[in-house]
């Protein structure tokens, strides 16, 4: 006869998955603290001032900066502009990443599928700077690569500028909307594809209706990325933006001079993302993740 000794678990015993999220806890405590510390740091600084005799701060209360930030046409057109190039980079990169991250869930043989995620995920691998650099090459007129392939057409290369700032980042985000589509895709029963098919509709019909919405919570999380992204970077208009803008590079230029309206400048697209992860969590499209 086989008995069983049962493993004693007197006082003090934790059980593994909590004695990991006491391990944890301290790091993500500490992380919370740092991000969340700086972001207050910054938001503070934002409503300070510069004394334009001495160059120090002056810790006193004033909208001053805001003010400047949202009635000054020049700083609200790159404001609108930050915000439209992330909004085209996001739809871009959904529009491209549909097609492949299908391709790569449903059409590919299994075997190929872990290669396939490997070349997605290779270009992240790669230098920032390389890639951007890389793009500016390519996008340089009437001697560029895009110039080669387009002037027989009698079209002309984008050159620097906005459409060069939209598809330099169009390239670097778009494995961060692949992937988490390509996620979506691999949980999609085939029960439901072969139901729909039974029931009559068409392909159209089911990708709308039965595909879309249960990789919808996927293609919200993708965007979060590549919107975010796109809202903060400022060394790709830098390189490839010619006489463009972003919020990013009146930060750059600004914040040696004048602290206090670079960290108001900065304020802005922290609260449009915050706003958007707040519109998207109401919507519970994060729900199903």
């Amino acid at each position: 006869m086989t008995t069983t000794t049962a493993t004693p678990r007197g006082f003090g015993y934790r059980h593994p998955r909590l004695r990991l999220a006491g391990l944890l806890t301290a790091p993500m405590a500490w992380l919370v603290v740092v991000y969340l510390g700086s972001l207050a740091a910054l938001f503070l600084t934002a409503f300070w001032t510069v004394d334009d005799f001495t160059g120090q701060l002056v810790k006193t209360f004033t909208m001053k900066n805001f003010q400047q930030v949202f009635t000054n046409s020049a700083y609200l057109g790159s404001m609108l502009r930050t915000v439209s190039i992330a909004l085209l980079v996001t739809l871009f990169c959904l529009v491209l990443a549909l097609p492949l991250a299908f391709f790569m869930a449903r059409v590919a043989r299994p075997s190929w599928r872990p290669l396939l995620v490997a070349m997605v995920l290779t270009p992240l691998w790669a230098s920032y700077l390389v890639k951007v650099y890389a793009w500016r090459a390519m996008l340089q007129p009437e001697t560029g690569v895009l110039a080669w392939f387009l002037d027989p057409l009698g079209l002309s290369s984008p050159g620097y500028g906005y459409l060069g700032i939209v598809i330099t980042l169009t390239y670097l985000w778009l494995p961060y909307m692949i992937l988490p589509i390509y996620a979506g895709l691999t949980r999609l029963p085939n029960s439901m594809l072969d139901a729909s098919s039974d029931l009559g509709a068409t392909g159209g019909r089911t990708f709308r209706s039965v595909v879309m919405p249960i990789i919808f919570p996927s293609i919200v999380a993708g965007s979060i990325f590549t919107f975010s992204l796109s809202l903060g970077d400022y060394i790709t208009a830098q390189i490839v933006g010619g006489k463009v803008t972003m919020l990013g590079n009146i930060v750059q230029t600004t914040y040696v001079t004048n602290l206090p309206f670079a960290a108001a400048v900065a304020t802005v697209p922290v609260v449009i993302v915050l706003l958007y992860l707040l519109a998207v969590r109401r919507s519970g499209a994060l729900d199903n993740l």
